[in-house]
């Protein structure tokens, strides 16, 4: 390979690296952030303190929320840092989405 064909190479790589983390950070920059305060795995409740949560307009606040998968509430633990978004469907407050906040 000539040196020509390397930097080629290496200019697409670093590109699609570039593309990759730009997707990343799309789907993530409308996630509220919050912190969990308390995990009910009976009601499939979760209560979290957080900031802002730009998908539904609200502000920040502490309270519960229903999820729309109970299997997130295993591993769930107050005191845990998350990332989350929020429907509302039908008068209820529903998290679609759960991370962990690295």
């Amino acid at each position: 390979m000539t040196f020509s064909h390397l930097a080629h190479r290496a200019g697409i790589t670093l590109a699609t690296l570039v593309c990759a983390a730009s997707v990343l950070a799309q789907e993530t920059a409308g996630l509220a952030q919050g912190e969990i305060r308390k995990v009910d795995k009976a009601a499939a409740k979760i209560t979290i303190k957080h900031g802002d949560i730009p998908s539904i307009a609200m502000p920040p606040m502490t309270m519960v929320f229903g999820v729309k998968d109970a299997a997130w509430l295993e591993s769930a633990k107050a005191g845990d840092k998350i990332r989350f978004d929020v429907v509302q469907e039908g008068g209820k407050y529903i998290v679609t989405r759960l991370e962990a906040d690295r």
